[in-house]
C-alpha cells in the first residue's frame, strides 16, 4: 500500500519516523538472532519511498517485501545511479541519492555470491531528482596523495597542474579564453573551446614576479609586475592583434597589484603598496595620476574589482581583511572617498554580518554575479569573493550583508580538497581568485594550493 504525503514538511517527518523506526526494528532483529532473509520463492516488491524529492546525498527510505536482510548482496540504482545502501531489513530499506540520478527511476537487485541478479524489482513511482549547484574540478591533477604535480601543456585530464593562480580573467575579446596569472610560477591560459591548457610568458620587462594580468576594454593584456622602487616599469600593454606578443606602452608602477578598467569610460585603476595610493590612467590622452584616491594607510595589498555598470568598485585590502567601496562620480569620472563595505582592520577571523561585524582573513579577487531576484533594483549583482586564508569562498550580496558560501563544510575551518554540495562537503586549499564565467554560467575558482580550477555551477 502507497503512503502519500500532502507537502514537504510531511515528507521530512515521515522519513525522519521511518529512520528512526527502521534503526529499532533492526536493533530488536539483532537481539532476535537476525532479520528475515531474501525469500526465493516470492517477488521482491517496492511499494512505497520517502521522500519523493531531493538531489544527490538525500537520504531515501524504500518500503516493500522481501528485500532480505545483506546490504553487501544489494544493488539500488535510482535514474540509472547506483545508491550507497546503508542497511537494510527485509520491508524497508535506507540509502543515500546518488549524484546525476535524473530520470529517477528505482531499482533493486538481488544479487548471489558471484554478484550474478538473482531477483529485481522496481517502484511504480519515480524519484523527482533536483540538481543542485555544486563544487566539482574543472581542470588539473595532483599525485601522491595530492603532494605532487606536473605542469604540462595539452588536453585537459592530461596536463598536470597549475602551480598558483593568483589572479584570472577572461579575455573580453573572446570568452572561451581564460588567463590565468602565476604570481612568481607559471602563467596558463585556458581555452575552453578545445578544452587544453597552456602557458604564455613574457619576456623583457614584462617578464618575472607577476601581481594580476588584466585587459584593457578593448583587448589589450596588461601584465602587472610586482616592482619594488620608483621609477620602475610595472604595467606592461600587449596588443592583440599580435596574440600578446608585442609590447605597446608600460608604465611606471611601484608596488603595483591592480589594473582594472573602468567598464564604460575605459580609464585603468592601479594600485600602490608603500603609500596606499589608488592610481588612474587615462588611455585616451595618456595621463595618469598615480594618487587619485589616497587611502589613510600605507603598506597595503590592494585589489580592485569594478561593478558592471560602472557605479562602485570595492578595494580589497588582502593583507588588512577588510574590503571598502568607492562610488563612480560621473560628472568628474573618477571614484569618491572609500568608506567600510565589510571586516575591521587588521582583525582577521571568519564571521557572517554587516559591515564591521564581518570578519575575513586575507580576502583577494572577488566577482559580480547577477541576481534574478534583484531584477529591476537599483543594484541587480551578488558580489563573490575568495576568503583565502579561510579556504572558502564568501558571498556579499547588494545591501551589505557577508554569508558563507561554498567551503568549510559544516563549519570546518580545515583546508583541503574534495567536489561536492557547496557547504556539506566541498573543500579548498587557499583559493586566490575567482571569476564569473558568462557564457557558460559558471563560478570558476583559482584553488591555488590544489593546483586546481574549480567550477561552481548547477549539476550537468
Amino acid at each position: 500500500m502507497k503512503m502519500k504525503t500532502k507537502n514537504h514538511v510531511w515528507h521530512f517527518l515521515w522519513g525522519l519516523l521511518a529512520l528512526v523506526g527502521f534503526c529499532f526494528v533492526s536493533c530488536k532483529d539483532d537481539d532476535e538472532g537476525g532479520e528475515q532473509p531474501f525469500d526465493p520463492s516470492k517477488p521482491v516488491v517496492i511499494s512505497d519511498f520517502t521522500p519523493k524529492e531531493g538531489g544527490m546525498g538525500s537520504r531515501l527510505v524504500l518500503y516493500g517485501d522481501n528485500f532480505g536482510n545483506n546490504p553487501d548482496r544489494m544493488k539500488v540504482t535510482i535514474g540509472g545511479q547506483i545508491a550507497k545502501v546503508i542497511g537494510v531489513n527485509n520491508n524497508s530499506l535506507y540509502c543515500f541519492v546518488p549524484p546525476k540520478a535524473y530520470d529517477g527511476d528505482i531499482e533493486i537487485a538481488l544479487l548471489d555470491e558471484n554478484g550474478e541478479e538473482i531477483a529485481y524489482g522496481e517502484a511504480e513511482e519515480r524519484f523527482s531528482y533536483i540538481k543542485r549547484v555544486m563544487v566539482t574540478t574543472l581542470v588539473g591533477e595532483t599525485y601522491e596523495n595530492n603532494t605532487k604535480f606536473d605542469i604540462l601543456d595539452g588536453p585537459w585530464g592530461s596536463c598536470g597542474g597549475l602551480e598558483k593562480m593568483e589572479w584570472m580573467v577572461f579575455d573580453p575579446n573572446n570568452k572561451d579564453m581564460l588567463y590565468v596569472c602565476g604570481g612568481a610560477k607559471t602563467h596558463r591560459v585556458v581555452n575552453f573551446a578545445e578544452e587544453t591548457l597552456g602557458t604564455i610568458k613574457f619576456t623583457g620587462e614584462a617578464s618575472g614576479d607577476c601581481n594580476i594580468l588584466s585587459f584593457t576594454n578593448d583587448g589589450q593584456l596588461i601584465v602587472v609586475r610586482n616592482r619594488t622602487k620608483d621609477g620602475q616599469k610595472g604595467l606592461f600593454f600587449f596588443s592583440p592583434e599580435s596574440n600578446f606578443t608585442t609590447q605597446v606602452k608600460a608604465l611606471d608602477a611601484r608596488g603595483c597589484r591592480a589594473a582594472i578598467p573602468h567598464p564604460v569610460n575605459g580609464e585603468i585603476y592601479t594600485s600602490r603598496y608603500d603609500k596606499g595610493w589608488i592610481g588612474r590612467y587615462n588611455p585616451k590622452d595618456g595621463s595618469y595620476k598615480m594618487d587619485e584616491i589616497q587611502l589613510p594607510y600605507g603598506s597595503l595589498d590592494i585589489y580592485l574589482v569594478i561593478h558592471p555598470t560602472g557605479n562602485y568598485m570595492y578595494i580589497i585590502l588582502r593583507n588588512k581583511h577588510v574590503i571598502y567601496r568607492a562610488d563612480y562620480d560621473w560628472n568628474k569620472e573618477t571614484f569618491k572617498t572609500p568608506y567600510l563595505a565589510c571586516g575591521k582592520y587588521q582583525t582577521e577571523g571568519c564571521v557572517d554580518g554587516v559591515g564591521n561585524a564581518v570578519r575575513l582573513k586575507q580576502p583577494q579577487q572577488g566577482c559580480f554575479v547577477k541576481n534574478e531576484k534583484y531584477i529591476g533594483r537599483e543594484d541587480e549583482y551578488d558580489f563573490y569573493f575568495v576568503d583565502k586564508q579561510n579556504h572558502c569562498v564568501r558571498v556579499m550580496d547588494p545591501y551589505g550583508r557577508v554569508t558563507m558560501y561554498a567551503g568549510r563544510p559544516n563549519g570546518n575551518a580545515d583546508k583541503g580538497f574534495n567536489d561536492g554540495d557547496l557547504r556539506k562537503e566541498a573543500r579548498f586549499n587557499y583559493p586566490a581568485s575567482i571569476v564569473w564565467d558568462e557564457k557558460r554560467g559558471c563560478l570558476l575558482v583559482g584553488d591555488s594550493d590544489n593546483h586546481r580550477i574549480r567550477k561552481i555551477a548547477l549539476e550537468e
